[in-house]
């Protein structure tokens, strides 16, 4: 019974162990070669790669009439939430609207866009951001750039948009690898 108790114990303490996310810091890096991506995107000579992740989630669209066009409507961008994974899919972070990127460590950063550029059909964008100081201290800290790359999804959906649909959100599955580089 004793023995019985002490190997359900020790399944249990290597079972959270094996399921506890992953520092960002500790995540693998993908090479990333800047003179092969459209130059909108790449970043500036000197930034040193610091990690990289992979987006999974969605972004959320509302049926809305076109400003400044009375009568006409469109799917426009609301916000974004994704799951950010590291090596072997262990998830170290999280990216929601602002633009925030969250390590599991507390840490994050947010950023205005500098740049986007064209994706392959059916994909959002290539992206460059320039991030904000970081809060809190950890993976995020010293984070100067952020690149999506290798988008797969996220465009706003193809159904129709007009005057009945007004109002109405869809979420549209993406994936992208982002890639945060130091100064």
């Amino acid at each position: 019974m004793t023995k019985t108790l002490i190997s359900l114990a020790a399944a249990a303490v290597l079972s959270a162990c094996a399921s506890a996310p992953m520092p960002m810091s500790a995540a693998p890096m993908m090479a990333v070669d800047n003179a092969t991506l459209p130059a909108p995107v790449r970043v500036p000579a000197g930034a040193k790669l610091m990690m990289t992740t992979t987006g999974v989630g969605e972004i959320t669209y509302e049926c809305r009439e076109k400003k400044d066009m009375a009568g006409q409507h469109e799917w426009a961008f609301v916000a974004p939430v994704a799951t950010l994974y590291g090596s072997g899919r262990a998830v170290v972070g999280k990216y929601y609207a602002g633009p925030t990127w969250e390590s599991t460590d507390g840490s994050k950063v947010t950023g205005k866009q500098v740049a986007v550029a064209p994706a392959a059909p059916g994909s959002i964008a290539l992206q460059l951001v320039k991030a904000d100081p970081a809060m809190g201290s950890g993976a995020m800290t010293g984070v100067g750039y952020i690149q999506r790359l290798n988008t797969k999804g996220g465009v706003p959906p193809a159904m129709a948009c007009d005057a009945t649909s007004k109002g109405q959100r869809q979420q549209v599955a993406y994936e992208a690898d982002y890639v945060f580089y130091g100064s």
